[in-house]
């Protein structure tokens, strides 16, 4: 037996498997008691700045002490049975640290100072700092940026520590290390820092063997010139390596035996590769769940406009792993469920015993493509691929006052479709074969918006057939670095879970789409290209107004 623990935005979920064929035996989640803090930090009154969202590190040490041990009680495993575990976590959710890997947040006289805390991955309030990454590596001509598309996004990790030293340098300077989330909770389980090839290549920049020169770093900002050598730069693990052994502390959160065997850290979205059978190359997986991240390997290494990155070994060893991902998805149609839908539509969601937004696929699927007239921009939470633009926001074009709730949502759904079309799209375009498309995460769950991206996207979906593709592929690479098998590749044609039929695409419904395709591929272009600084323009005023408001009451980020 292994065990998988995924980190995800607003919970913890430990998964107890079974090695010989990745068969889950007990399942338990942990909401974090503090969420994402967007507000203000706990017990303090002082509002935080637009874009913030930062995380609690106390929540990830309670899914150690509380979904592990639940996992096994449910799974009817003894402990002593448990050969390995591996962790995986959203990323890039980024912490400054002690030089024994204490947060600075939890020091005493840092708990009020907002740029003390972890921040998670869709924290954009580096924005700013990301296009200053971006331009200034541009301007010097610097080799890795072709590998992240030309942009640098403000979820990573020197956007986000520019940000603290601009904006708070006292807390820059108390950080003897700046570590990802991924890395941290395995230096929690082990007693001792690791760093993993993924975090480090995909957003830190790490390319050939480097970081960002000392020089660069100077240019970006003299203060940060030893950034990278004296507060990241470790040797570096690549996916399925074991990182150690569990010290007696973390034996006793967890309930497993000291000394058990743990992976380095990883990527959630990578890790979920290992459970969905699509570590070989051309093989792409989504996984969709508040956001999507599209992963894939190849044996073709090329520059793909508006990716994520490109990272050899970042997926598994001996590979290019790429990676994309759109900001918004399973977050869009929670939003818009639970701020748009009149109450009729819950009452009825309740007295049938389904979720609204079943309710609202149900009334959606029946209608022929396009005859609700409407076209949406999935930028509610920024545009990662292929834009890499965060200052975007969402849009709905063709509304009038016959426009129904069902048909909003739909275009939502639509647009999170024709989002990942064009990541596909760009791709291929770039002379990278995609060969496949496997779907995983939440979203497997809804029938409805599985059919319209087969049909969006016009290709056979395969379904992962488990809804914890990450704390299973957190699994799988706790069993490689137990020993239990020799690479990842056989461990996930072993373990892996998927669905024996897929879903295929209806042939009259993705010629129908062909039009709807092209009037977003127009919106997308005119305000994500510069044909129109609209939305950049409606970002900055909403920003700017919310950030004087709490100065008007005596208020304000500190």
């Amino acid at each position: 037996m292994v065990v998988g623990v995924d980190f995800g935005t607003l919970s913890g979920r430990a998964v107890v498997v079974r090695v010989s064929d990745g068969a889950e035996l007990g399942t338990a989640e942990y909401a974090y008691p503090h969420g994402v803090i967007t507000d203000r930090l706990p017990g303090t009154a002082g509002d935080l700045e637009p874009e913030t969202a930062l995380q609690h590190p106390r929540d990830y040490e309670e899914v150690l002490r509380n979904a592990v041990p639940e996992a096994l009680r449910l799974a009817g495993v003894r402990p002593g049975r448990v050969a390995g575990i591996g962790t995986d976590f959203t990323s890039c959710t980024f912490l400054p640290v002690t030089a024994d890997g204490t947060p600075l947040c939890l020091l005493p006289g840092l708990a009020d100072r907002p740029h003390a805390w972890p921040k998670l991955w869709r924290h954009h309030a580096a924005q700013p700092e990301a296009d200053e990454v971006t331009a200034l590596a541009a301007e010097r001509g610097e080799p890795w940026l072709a590998r992240y598309g030309g942009r640098i996004s403000s979820e990573w990790q020197f956007a986000k520590a520019l940000q603290v030293l601009r904006d708070d340098p006292d807390v820059y300077a108390r950080a003897d290390r700046w570590i990802e989330a991924a890395d941290w909770i395995v230096w929690r389980l082990c007693g001792a820092e690791t760093r993993n090839t993924s975090t480090a290549g995909y957003k830190g920049l790490y390319q050939d063997g480097r970081w960002p020169s000392r020089e660069y770093l100077a240019a970006l900002d003299p203060r940060m010139a030893d950034f990278a050598r004296e507060r990241l730069d470790h040797p570096l693990s690549p996916p399925g390596t074991r990182a150690g052994g569990l010290t007696a502390e973390a034996a006793a959160w967890t309930g497993l035996p000291e000394g058990t065997p743990v992976a380095v850290g990883a990527i959630d979205a990578h890790v979920t590769a290992a459970a969905a059978g699509t570590t070989g190359p051309g093989r792409m997986l989504a996984i969709m769940g508040t956001s999507t991240c599209l992963v894939m390997n190849s044996d073709v290494r090329a520059v793909v406009p508006g990716m994520c990155g490109l990272v050899r070994d970042g997926i598994t060893p001996d590979a290019w792993g790429y990676e994309a991902g759109q900001s918004g998805v399973g977050d869009i149609f929670g939003w818009f469920a639970d701020t748009h839908v009149p109450p009729d539509y819950h009452e009825e969601a309740r007295g049938l015993g389904v979720s609204v937004h079943e309710l609202l696929s149900r009334r959606a699927a029946g209608a022929p493509v396009g005859a609700h007239g409407l076209v949406a921009l999935d930028w509610h939470s920024g545009n990662r691929s292929v834009l890499v633009d965060h200052s975007l926001s969402g849009l709905l074009a063709g509304t009038t006052l016959a426009t129904r709730p069902e048909e909003v949502y739909r275009a939502l759904v639509e647009a999170t479709a024709f989002g990942a079309r064009t990541i596909v799209e760009a791709f291929t375009g770039a002379g990278v074969p995609v060969h496949d498309l496997t779907v995983a995460g939440g979203m497997v769950r809804n029938p409805f918006v599985l059919q319209v991206y087969a049909d969006v996207l016009g290709l056979p979906l395969r379904i992962a057939a488990t809804e914890h593709g990450s704390a299973l592929g957190a699994a799988v690479h706790g069993a490689v670095a137990a020993g239990l098998y020799p690479d990842l590749h056989t461990a996930s044609a072993a373990m892996a879970r998927v669905r024996p039929d897929p879903v295929e695409p209806d042939p009259a419904a993705t010629a129908a789409y062909e039009e709807l395709f092209t009037v977003y591929t127009e919106l997308h272009d005119h305000f994500g290209r510069g044909g129109s600084d609209a939305l950049h323009r409606l970002r900055a005023l909403r920003n700017g107004a919310r950030a004087a408001a709490p100065a008007a009451r005596g208020g304000g980020p500190r």
